[in-house]
């Protein structure tokens, strides 16, 4: 059974070459090596196979029907391709060429690098392939509570989009975030093209940052929670019992039978932050204490302290 070229391209089979360009144009945004930094090796396989499908669909479409190109053959901008099987439609796109489709299509071969912004105006001059909007970026403002349960928050966003003549129109919609257990300060979501759309420009990515709002009782140090606890000289030398109210909600009672002194750190494992990558584990809670020792003592304090300590 053949590749569903069009399938892949997400695209009807009765698509025009317009509709095609366009789904080209979005999957090959979407999955460029040098926007997945995080997954490159992902991403060049999709990209390949993303240029793939758009050279063989445009090649079959320019030839006699039944015909498939030969293994010789050679597309626009050099493409080549390669017999892979044993039947007369098996071929393979040589992936050497991706960056070329991309470049023919796009006028550039490399967006997303260091000098984009510098680069895009000479590129215009060169092609009448469409610019790409920078990345729209948004601080999403999260309580510790939320990053410990996780949560769903939905923003409303106003926007442009072109109607069937290519007059922009406006209309506003709902994004949805998932915002999962354990997420950290910095945690990126990003909504593909949903800048304003206008004539001969790839709409803007939003991208949402997580941020962390400072909470009352707890600070966070990677996956653990940091606790701090106010008590007396008596109570660090006799035994304290430390009560508190979990981010979600539970209450904890964890006596110190030891002596507290200033640099003492009780440490509560599997109380801390669930671990994003897998939020069945959790990082630890920390206490450290803040001793408040006495501004003077009275003769008959300082002796019966001598007295207790010395025996």
């Amino acid at each position: 059974m053949g590749v569903d070229y069009y399938s892949i391209l997400k695209v009807d089979k009765n698509a025009n070459d317009d509709e095609l360009k366009k789904a080209y144009r979005k999957l090959a945004m979407k999955w460029h090596p040098d926007k997945n930094i995080n997954n490159k090796k992902e991403a060049e396989a999709k990209f390949k196979q993303i240029s793939e499908a758009y050279e063989i669909i445009n090649l079959r479409r320019r030839r006699p029907k039944g015909q498939v190109p030969p293994p010789d053959a050679a597309g626009p901008g050099g493409a080549t391709f390669f017999q892979t099987g044993p039947g007369p439609n098996a071929f393979r796109f040589n992936p050497r060429n991706a960056n070329d489709i991309f470049a023919e299509i796009f006028g550039f071969s490399s967006p997303f690098g260091d000098d984009i912004f510098s680069s895009f105006a000479d590129s215009q001059q060169m092609s009448s392939g469409p610019r790409i909007a920078p990345p729209i970026e948004q601080m999403l403002p999260c309580s510790l509570e939320e990053l410990y349960k996780g949560t769903t928050k939905r923003m409303k966003i106003s926007r442009e989009i072109a109607d069937a003549s290519g007059k922009t129109i406006p209309v506003e919609e709902i994004l949805t975030i998932d915002i999962k257990p354990g997420w950290k300060k910095g945690t990126k979501i990003t909504f593909p093209e949903k800048g304003n759309e206008q004539p001969n420009v790839i709409p803007a990515d939003l991208v949402f940052i997580i941020d962390e709002k400072p909470h009352s009782v707890f600070t966070r140090d990677g996956n653990n929670l940091v606790v701090a606890q106010k008590i007396s000289l008596v109570e660090a030398l006799t035994g304290y019992t430390v009560h508190l109210t979990t981010l979600d909600g539970r209450k904890l009672s964890i006596p110190i039978n030891s002596v507290i002194h200033p640099e003492y750190e009780e440490m509560v494992p599997r109380e801390g932050m669930p671990v994003p990558k897998d939020p069945t584990r959790r990082g630890n809670l920390r206490i450290k204490f803040d001793i408040k020792f006495p501004t003077r003592l009275t003769a008959e304090q300082k002796y019966g302290i001598k007295k207790l300590l010395s025996s």
